[in-house]
């Protein structure tokens, strides 16, 4: 579905064609700006220490493990950068007590002195170290997307790849975009009025951690006390009572009834009153809810209520859509018209391309009535972001653009005059380099990644042409409109019948462009930080080197030594390696790429009237913008945002209800009455919390799977045996006989 970042709905801003005396003082033209970041800079300060170098390179590492090993799990926890930047804090205190200070040459650097202890831990050294983790968490990711298609090639096609050629797929449709991203930086970064809204957040806690702290509960003691409470707290819901995680007591009173149990099932129905003490599950998917502003949360809420609670009953209850009542109500698996489980394999052929005899034998493809109506909205969430874009920020957006090109260079890039910039040849040669090895990866292993090399340089022009607006979009506005389901649909129409050519374009053309937005992000971060250029560059690109590189051994690893992953028909009731987020993936590979929309959106498929909701999508942000212009004092209409109340469950699945339910609440309870009523308290410890929550049950998850999951020793009683909802993935059609759902 298409991906989304949220802005404040209040932008104090001011128009550009105004000028102010602060300009006419070079301070930047943006208040948020003015506020948050400061105009000074020491550019004595090291950053090429030991100790960035150090705690850079293993906090990337340790990441990119953790996130690709959670990758597989039923709730696949993302530990994003904000985990490192409050935890590198005080080690990096710690090195500087500790290490010598003696100075010392190094050979081949001439009479230049070297210290492993230059002095303070000082800022930039943080912020280095935190753009390496961003680079091990995928820039917010978790893993590099490109592993799904190793993933699902390997453990649901049960086809080959060679490591070889999967390690090249990640690495270069990682790296790609970073070409055309340097090439940008001048019309992104560079402008006052190209601001970044996001990295306003960073400059926020970079900037608390660093200050004197002098309290009782230091920062440092809180996230250490409330990471050994979330480390040992994990052991429950992580391996003695499993049920935890979804505490669906709906399904336990109901324990025979498939309608019930389709209503109150947490991880398989609509979730009605499932709950959980499993932080994974509270923040998967959505990621930390402590760290998404309130009147976000808001938006998703009644998006989510929109589509679960009343769209999809209606949908299935009521009207029986598509035979709705054949099928589970939520599931991302793909069905015959009997309510069987579609036999995806029976229908591909020795070359990997769809065997037409066999598809014919089977019949066409049917989704559980979630999974249609889902990718109806994300349909069109991506309409309504183009309309609520132009609309409400188009002239904005305009105006500053027009901006970046008459005014006065601000403090911030002053400042940053200082640094050696970045030769464009650089950018030129990684963006050749990249192309190349991606050629010869279409061409001489076809084989494998099946995408003809025409395929490559389509997809990568697509990506180059959206990068500038998008990244427009993202420095004005916070809003990220994606690619993902653009590219597989284009695709899918001019290459049917296979599924592993689809899913490259949609990588490269989708994955390219989103690194390449993130880059320029974290250059801005660096721009605002005072990061010398030329080391924001190699931090990220070896970053992201080593991050692939271990993303795809951690999944090698995986997928090589657990029996039956990603398979959850096969796998025991309370095994955490189901795989969501590769399922939904694998599906979409047969949906666009093995069977092709016409067979499924098109004049062949049954979901023809789905293709309605681009036009509704695009619509409605225009009936919104007409009601603010016609009652301009309601303040709560231009709080509306339809790309993200429309969007709000296109995590959907691989989410589940229960993910939503307690995401919600937690972030409510920290956002709306912590945030109203304890703000010191907030302002103190409210992302430090986060971190701590995030890295403790990471740890225990680790060990957990080291000390009793490789050896599959675990205990078994009624609190291991899932969340006991069986009867939710059943259909409620009459006459339909599936193995373990009663007949109706």
């Amino acid at each position: 579905m298409a991906s989304l970042k949220l802005q404040t709905p209040h932008s104090s801003t001011k128009d550009p064609e105004k000028p102010t005396a602060d300009e006419d003082e070079d301070i930047s033209p943006i208040e948020e700006v003015r506020l948050t970041v400061t105009n000074t800079d020491d550019p004595t300060l090291p950053v090429w220490t030991f100790r960035m170098w150090s705690l850079g390179l293993v906090s990337c590492a340790l990441l990119s493990f953790l996130n690709q090993f959670f990758a597989y799990r039923t709730e696949p926890l993302v530990i994003t950068q904000i985990t490192v930047q409050v935890a590198a804090l005080p080690i990096g205190h710690f090195l500087a007590a500790v290490l010598p200070e003696t100075q010392f040459k190094i050979p081949g650097c001439g009479s230049k002195m070297f210290s492993l202890n230059p002095g303070p831990f000082n800022m930039k050294e943080h912020v280095l170290i935190s753009i390496f983790a961003n680079a091990g968490s995928a820039f917010g990711s978790g893993s590099a997307y490109a592993v799904s298609i190793v993933t699902i090639i390997k453990a649901f096609y049960g086809r080959k790849i060679s490591f070889l050629a999967g390690w090249l797929l990640i690495i270069t449709t990682q790296v790609l975009g970073y070409g055309w991203a340097g090439l940008l930086r001048k019309y992104v970064v560079e402008p006052a009025y190209m601001w970044w809204p996001n990295t306003l957040v960073q400059v926020s806690l970079f900037r608390a951690l660093h200050e004197k702290d002098e309290q009782r509960m230091s920062r440092a003691k809180f996230f250490v006390i409330a990471l050994i409470c979330s480390f040992t707290w994990y052991l429950v819901p992580g391996f003695l009572i499993p049920t935890l995680s979804s505490i669906s007591w709906i399904c336990w009173v109901f324990s025979k009834s498939v309608t019930a149990q389709q209503i109150g099932s947490g991880m398989r129905g609509l979730g009605i009153g499932a709950m959980t003490v499993d932080w994974t599950v509270v923040a998967s998917f959505l990621f930390s809810p402590l760290i998404s502003p309130f009147f976000a949360i808001v938006n998703v809420f009644m998006g989510y209520v929109l589509i679960v609670y009343i769209a999809i009953p209606i949908a299935y209850w009521g009207l029986d859509l598509y035979n709705a009542h054949t099928f589970p109500i939520f599931s991302s698996h793909l069905f015959t018209s009997k309510g069987q489980q579609y036999n995806i394999t029976a229908i591909v052929n020795d070359k990997f391309e769809i065997d037409m005899v066999k598809y014919g034998e089977q019949g066409r493809i049917h989704l559980s009535m979630f999974f249609a109506l889902n990718y109806g909205f994300g349909f069109a969430t991506i309409a309504s972001t183009i309309t609520h874009v132009a609309l409400f920020y188009g002239r904005d957006i305009y105006d500053r653009f027009r901006a970046s090109y008459k005014e006065k260079e601000d403090i911030h890039t002053k400042l940053m005059k200082k640094y050696k910039d970045i030769p464009s040849w650089w950018f030129y040669l990684l963006l050749a380099v990249t192309l190349a090895v991606s050629l010869v990866l279409c061409i001489v292993l076809k084989d494998q990644v099946q995408m003809p090399w025409w395929g490559l340089l389509f997809a990568a022009a697509m990506a180059f042409v959206f990068t500038l607006p998008i990244s427009i979009i993202t420095a004005t506005t916070n809003q990220t409109p994606g690619l993902n389901i653009i590219t597989e649909y284009v695709m899918g129409l001019i290459y049917p019948g296979r599924p592993i050519a689809n899913v490259c374009f949609k990588v490269y053309g989708y994955m390219s462009m989103a690194q390449a937005v993130s880059f320029l992000n974290d250059f801005k971060l660096g721009h605002y930080m005072k990061i010398p250029p030329r080391s924001m560059f190699l931090v990220q690109f070896i970053g992201t080197i080593l991050a692939g590189t271990i993303n795809i051994t951690v999944a090698w690893w995986l997928l090589t030594s657990i029996d039956n992953i990603c398979q959850d028909n096969l796998l025991p009731p309370d095994s955490p390696w189901t795989c969501p987020g590769d399922r939904v993936f694998f599906d979409a590979s047969v949906i666009w790429g093995l069977v092709g929309p016409k067979r499924i959106f098109g004049s062949l498929g049954n979901y023809m009237a789905m293709n309605w909701f681009f036009l509704g999508g695009a619509i409605g942000p225009v009936i919104v913008w007409i009601f603010h212009k016609l009652f301009p004092t309601q303040s709560w209409i231009p709080l509306i945002n339809l790309p993200v109340l429309l969007g709000a469950t296109a995590m959907m699945p691989a989410a589940t209800a229960v993910n939503y339910n307690s995401w919600i609440i937690v972030g409510t309870f920290f956002n709306f009455f912590i945030f109203r009523y304890k703000k010191q308290w907030w302002q103190r410890y409210n992302y430090i919390l986060s971190a701590a929550l995030d890295a403790g049950v990471a740890f225990m998850a680790v060990l957990l799977y080291f000390s009793v999951g490789i050896e599959e020793k675990g205990l078994d009683w009624w609190g291991t045996a899932g969340e006991h909802c069986d009867l939710a993935t059943c259909p409620a059609a009459k006459g339909i006989v599936v193995d373990g759902c009663p007949v109706n």
